[in-house]
């Protein structure tokens, strides 16, 4: 049985995962408006995980006798000063879920809930490789940027990333 701080805390963030998800299906958006179609496709890619992270928290709460509720999402930001900018926002955002999780931790390691402490140790590892991604991907785009010839070789790079669902990772 989940302490009702650490599941409201659960709750929350299985609300932030789908605004995640959100976040990236407008910077996908943005991107193809942008002709850069491979950009919006790393940009889709990243909003499918998102989804997957949302789901395996859902999942959690549930195996834990818990119960979510769903919050209105809001509206995310649509608009962006160029490929370096939507990196910058990207990654920036990858910190801020690393913020959470982290205060999430916390809430876990306070209340002794080992099962979830166990599920938020595969997160935090995430979080490495996630802001790792977008901050290798930034200083790419930054380089790129003022040469559309490299501009559109990073971005048939992107266009390649695939979706893997994460029930077929290791997670």
């Amino acid at each position: 049985m989940l302490n009702e701080t650490l599941l409201k805390a659960l709750n929350d963030q299985v609300n932030f995962e789908f605004y995640s998800s959100y976040t990236y299906l407008a910077m996908a958006g943005y991107c193809e408006s942008i002709d850069l179609v491979g950009f919006a496709n790393f940009f889709r890619v990243q909003a499918k995980e998102e989804l997957d992270h949302a789901m395996k928290f859902y999942e959690f709460v549930y195996q834990k006798n818990g119960s979510v509720e769903l919050e209105q999402i809001d509206k995310p930001q649509v608009t962006y000063n160029g490929a370096s900018d939507v990196f910058q926002k990207g990654y920036e955002h990858e910190q801020l879920v690393t913020k959470k999780i982290y205060e999430l931790t916390d809430v876990a390691y306070e209340t002794k809930e080992h099962a979830t402490i166990s599920l938020l140790k595969w997160f935090i590892d995430e979080q490495v490789e996630e802001e790792n991604n977008f901050n290798t991907l930034l200083k790419k785009v930054k380089r790129c940027e003022s040469n559309p010839a490299a501009l559109y070789l990073l971005d048939d790079e992107l266009a390649k990333r695939i979706y893997t669902p994460l029930n077929t990772q290791n997670a």
